[in-house]
């Protein structure tokens, strides 16, 4: 029997039904009367069948787990019916799932066989079949003929809001019976709960499949941005370092963000066939604006260099620039600036600074490994280079710099860092500072020295590079760039005898470039 939903007709003559007039006098009256009438409505599959299947597989309900708010549904219909069995089915392709059953005694799916659920979801309106038995489609139905002999069904189609009939709200009987209207808008009222509840489960799967989008938008412009400053930051480093007879280097670069180009520089490079020049700094800020900065300090270091490599005119080159260049936006920087120069038994090293942190010295009082893995005989450490003056690079232009000559011997050597390495947070919340850093290097338990691990003195840049970036791993906080460079004459003054032979040692006030 096919009913129009009560709701729809006020005048009660036009729903399609013998007892239309007692039902519509029991709904008025609030009570329950039996509806009488034979079984009729359309059992054709709906048209639009792929756009219903669709709609179907759109709200993703076939295979929800039992229990929750279908559940209820199902034995609030079978209650207020007085029936034995009911259910919430979706009506897919192939199969009736029951999402929700009461009664059915484990009762999941049947196939899609006309004559109940495939027939109800044919039609806007209530199914309703007093007697299977004497319907010439249901009586046939596997719900019908198996164990569950199902007499009477109702069935009101559950529908979204543009039209498309997923399943239905089922009660059914052992026994043929009628319903009232009150049960048929009941029916319609739970079918239209059940729609809210697939509506709601609808929106929460779109903001979790949004959720999910964006997530992994984020995920992949999170790499993109990775990808892309590790890229600049890369051009911004020369990629690798010269190689100086007698003169080892190391460097060590480390960004307070993969998403974040850093300020920090630092470059080797030759000035002619002899002789080698060296810088390091750091512009203040960070991002796109802080690299288009150091990129014009880094070209502007090298260019000046090779007009007058001294240190003072070259710093006072790149202030000077700086100042000129409309893109730098008033930021300033810290460099440190060097030449070096070979000499018989080392190297003569020409410092200027702007600015910038100490560059510690590191020396060597000699002695010799004693077997692999150990050191002894050999004091490593270092102490700060004083410069006097060398204001910051970029910030004024009567800005004024200093230089200092000293020599590195066999093992000895410079080590210059950003202040992000000595500016970092401790576990007991203080930074280390120029004294922190001298006191690690110092008290750092000595390495291995060389590739090989064949042991040795801790005097090779790599291995100063190392123990120098382990004061990183003390840190709690660090939200700055490091860069840190490394220098050491080789250790073993026949290394060194390439430059006019390895010479005597030259005396300290030699080696801080006394006369």
């Amino acid at each position: 029997m096919a009913l129009g939903h009560p709701a729809d007709h006020d005048d009660l003559s036009t729903i399609p039904t013998a007892g239309r007039d007692t039902g519509g006098a029991a709904r008025r009256a609030g009570r329950k009367e039996p509806l009488t009438g034979p079984c009729t409505g359309p059992r054709s599959v709906p048209d639009g069948e792929v756009d219903r299947i669709a709609a179907v597989r759109r709200y993703d309900v076939l295979d929800t787990p039992p229990g929750g708010s279908f559940d209820r549904v199902a034995a609030m219909a079978a209650r207020s019916l007085d029936a034995p069995m009911a259910s919430v089915a979706i009506v897919e392709a192939d199969r009736i799932r029951f999402t929700a059953a009461h009664g059915l005694d484990g009762v999941t799916e049947v196939g899609r066989g006309p004559g109940l659920c495939a027939s109800a979801i044919g039609q806007d309106e209530l199914l309703l079949i007093p007697d299977t038995l004497e319907d010439p489609v249901a009586r046939d139905n596997p719900l019908v003929t198996g164990p569950t002999r199902v007499r009477f069904y109702a069935a009101a189609p559950i529908t979204t809001a543009d039209g498309h009939r997923l399943g239905t709200v089922n009660v059914m009987d052992t026994r043929p019976r009628l319903i009232t209207l009150d049960d048929t808008e009941t029916l319609y009222d739970l079918a239209a709960m059940i729609m809210d509840q697939m509506e709601l489960r609808l929106s929460s799967l779109h903001r979790v499949g949004r959720e999910r989008e964006l997530r992994a938008q984020a995920e992949r412009d999170k790499a993109d941005l990775e990808e892309f400053a590790g890229t600049l930051q890369r051009t911004l480093l020369p990629p690798v370092l010269p190689r100086i007879p007698g003169l080892e280097l190391a460097s060590h670069y480390q960004t307070a963000s993969a998403r974040q180009v850093g300020g920090d520089f630092y470059d080797v490079f030759a000035l002619d066939s002899g002789r080698w020049a060296f810088f390091l700094g750091d512009v203040c800020g960070k991002g796109p604006a802080a690299a288009a900065v150091t990129s014009l300090v880094r070209y502007t270091l090298r260019a000046a260099a090779l007009a007058d490599p001294d240190p003072v005119a070259v710093l006072e080159h790149l202030n000077t620039a700086m100042l000129l260049d409309p893109e730098h936006g008033g930021r300033f920087c810290t460099a440190v600036f060097g030449t070096i120069t070979p000499i018989s038994g080392g190297f003569t090293v020409r410092v200027g600074t702007g600015g910038h942190p100490t560059v510690m010295r590191t020396r060597s009082t000699g002695g010799t490994p004693a077997r692999r893995g150990r050191t002894e005989g050999v004091v490593r450490g270092a102490e700060p280079l004083r410069i006097g003056g060398g204001m910051l690079v970029g910030a004024l232009e009567e800005a004024t710099f200093a230089a200092t000559d000293l020599r590195l011997g066999p093992g000895d050597g410079l080590l210059l860092y950003t202040d992000g390495l000595v500016e970092g947070t401790t576990p007991d919340g203080e930074m280390p500072g120029e004294q922190g850093l001298i006191r690690h290097l110092a008290e750092y338990p000595a390495g291995v020295d060389g590739p090989d691990g064949a042991g040795g003195p801790r005097s090779s840049a790599p291995e100063i590079v190392r123990v120098t970036a382990a004061l990183l791993d003390t840190f709690t906080g660090n939200h700055d760039d490091v860069a840190i460079l490394a220098m050491t004459a080789s250790p073993d003054p026949a290394n060194v005898s390439g430059f006019g032979g390895p010479g005597p040692r030259p005396s300290r006030a030699e080696e801080e470039g006394e006369p």
